[in-house]
């Protein structure tokens, strides 16, 4: 049975994409080490993105941006993501293994798991390429906005960001909805 892990990146910051990827990976050719992205070092997940791709049956990614965001809140906005990953995909899946307690709108049928980045390496596989998709995303928005230190946060909520905001104000891509960055327009 084809079953893609599906799972995004990029909820709690200020700004920046909701990231999602889906992947199908490979019974015959496995991939040691997968967990939850946030459990590895930032070199291993870039070692295990490259070689989910190249082994991986499919796999594919999914976003909404800031703006989308800002229109329909976080958790829709991350639901459309996963959706949009999972009709990418080069070869239709025949189930979902989603992480977390929500389903988006699939084309297949799906399973909610609660820390299935931990569990599923195919969950796992989507975590990795989500993160490292979204990680240098937020790298490129550095050598855009240097002074937001994108390099670092990400995009998250740093007393640094907060304090580059204070200062510099908004970007193009500050979500406008989240509180702390709401608080300036005013």
């Amino acid at each position: 049975m084809l079953i893609a892990g599906v799972d995004e990146v990029g909820r709690g910051p200020l700004a920046g994409p909701v990231v999602a990827a889906a992947v199908i990976l490979d019974p015959n050719n496995p991939i040691i080490g997968l967990t939850d992205s946030k459990k590895l070092t930032e070199k291993k997940r870039e070692a295990l993105a490259l070689e989910i791709k190249e082994k991986a049956i499919a796999w594919a990614l999914g976003r909404a941006e800031a703006e989308e965001i800002d229109e329909i809140n976080i958790l829709q906005a991350s639901m459309r993501a996963m959706e949009r990953a999972v009709a990418a995909l080069q070869t239709a899946p025949e189930k979902a293994l989603v992480d977390g307690n929500k389903l988006p709108n699939l084309p297949c049928p799906a399973e909610a798991i609660i820390k299935g980045d931990l569990t599923e390496p195919a969950i796992s596989a989507a975590s990795i390429i989500a993160k490292v998709t979204r990680d240098h995303e937020m790298l490129a928005f550095h050598q855009q906005y240097p002074e937001y230190g994108f390099d670092r946060n990400k995009g998250y909520p740093t007393k640094q960001h907060r304090e580059a905001l204070q200062q510099h104000g908004l970007t193009k891509i500050h979500r406008r909805s989240y509180a702390p960055v709401q608080q300036l327009l005013f």
